[in-house]
């Protein structure tokens, strides 16, 4: 809880630091790679760096924990906090590299803010920047805990043992374990981080939904090749992945984290779009390992049946599902051979009966997922039972977090993820 000292100075500065915060993010992320490159080898993706996305997920983040720690002081975003926790496990982030980042983002500060930065304001932007940071390490330590590690052994290596092509640009690998160490099962809906060395010689992380149920020898991951467009360069991990990994092929992937898991004590309701197929394949493969009776509703919206990456496993899997349906959207049109109904155009709920009491889990396009959550909140689902997976940094998480947290305005900054 923010201290009564730092509590006025927060409320006062708060304005001023928001309005600048995506620079501050900006300056931080050139003096810490400046002063610490070594960050940028299987820490940072430099892809995200390159579109800004990070910064402003950064400067969300800070943001808007200084906003709840003030609106709020009695309940922090867990939400928020949860979501990086375990993106930060996933990397193996320890607790020192905390006080890296509070050194480089404190020069960030005082460099766009000049003289406004007060040792007043400084003694209480620290504070907010220290409960914020022990609030992750502690989640963190209990991540690495719970899966028996520690931050430089989440990783271990995987060999290929197949390699299935999705659609032109989906390609699922398979992979079995290369040692005798136990395999941590992994939740349904979790992700594992791969570390891919590139050839100027660094590792890039990135982070790849599981999109079959464990058996206690292998994975299994989808990864779409990412095309450049509007001068933008193509995915070089998602690149190197697709053109070149083959079967035989050792892959570094961490142990899975990820805070979006499946509730199967209660009906679900899958709505995705595209690639964002790849954590409701995890769920739904749990779903039949587990033997569910639960209703069980697929909704996936592509551009046409060419596109639908998994979509042989996920039809499969709800079929062998007893209260198990699906409904299918192709932008291209209602041309299908799948044994499911499709309908053309964008995903629509209207006429679309949904199951009572159930949970929902969104995953695809940001704009996708804002649409049927907005959807589903007109027809009455609490938002407390609609969860939502966003692959890079999460820039929604905040508008919800302000959206939802009383007293706060129903605008918001960009969060982490």
């Amino acid at each position: 809880m923010l201290s009564d000292r730092s509590r006025p100075v927060i409320e006062a500065t708060l304005p001023v630091v928001a309005e600048n915060i995506e620079d501050i993010a900006t300056r931080f992320y050139t003096h810490l790679f400046a002063e610490h490159p070594e960050l940028l080898d299987g820490i940072f993706n430099r892809g995200n760096q390159a579109e800004k996305t990070q910064q402003l997920a950064l400067a969300g983040s800070v943001a808007v924990f200084a906003s709840s720690l003030v609106q709020v002081p009695e309940q922090l975003p867990d939400h928020l906090l949860s979501r990086i926790a375990h993106k930060h496990a996933s990397l193996g982030i320890t607790a020192a590299q905390y006080d890296v980042v509070h050194d480089h983002l404190f020069w960030a500060i005082v460099d766009v803010l000049g003289d406004a930065v007060t040792p007043e304001v400084a003694a209480a932007w620290e504070e907010v920047y220290w409960l914020m940071a022990y609030a992750l390490i502690n989640q963190e330590r209990g991540l690495y805990s719970a899966r028996g590690v520690r931050p430089e052994t989440v990783w271990r290596e995987w060999e290929v043992v197949e390699r299935i092509p999705e659609t032109e640009d989906v390609v699922t690998f398979r992979v079995r374990r290369t040692d005798d160490r136990l395999v941590k099962t992994s939740l349904p809906g979790q992700y594992v981080t791969v570390q891919v060395p590139l050839p100027d010689g660094l590792r890039q992380p990135r982070q790849y939904s599981l999109t079959r149920a464990d058996d206690g020898e292998h994975r299994q991951f989808s990864v779409k090749r990412v095309r450049g467009d509007a001068g933008k360069p193509d995915g070089e991990v998602s690149s190197l992945l697709f053109g070149t990994v083959q079967v035989g092929d050792r892959l570094t992937l961490s142990l899975p984290f990820g805070d979006v898991v499946l509730d199967d004590s209660r009906p679900v309701v899958f709505a995705s779009a595209g690639i964002g197929i790849t954590p409701m394949a995890g769920m739904l493969s749990h779903l039949v390992a587990a033997g569910s009776h639960l209703p069980i509703t697929l909704l996936h919206a592509d551009l046409d049946e060419a596109s639908f990456a998994l979509r042989r496993q996920v039809l499969d899997d709800v079929q062998a599902l007893p209260g198990g349906t699906a409904h299918v959207w192709y932008e291209r049109g209602a041309d299908s051979t799948l044994p499911v109904e499709v309908h053309a155009g964008r995903m629509n709920l209207d006429d679309v009966k949904l199951p009572s009491d159930a949970t929902y889990y969104l995953c695809g396009p940001l704009p996708f997922m804002q649409a049927i959550r907005s959807t589903l909140i007109d027809r009455g689902v609490a938002a407390r039972d609609i969860q939502y997976e966003v692959f890079g940094p999460d820039l929604w998480q905040a508008d919800l977090v302000t959206e939802e947290t009383p007293g706060t305005s129903d605008r918001g900054a960009h969060a982490a993820g």
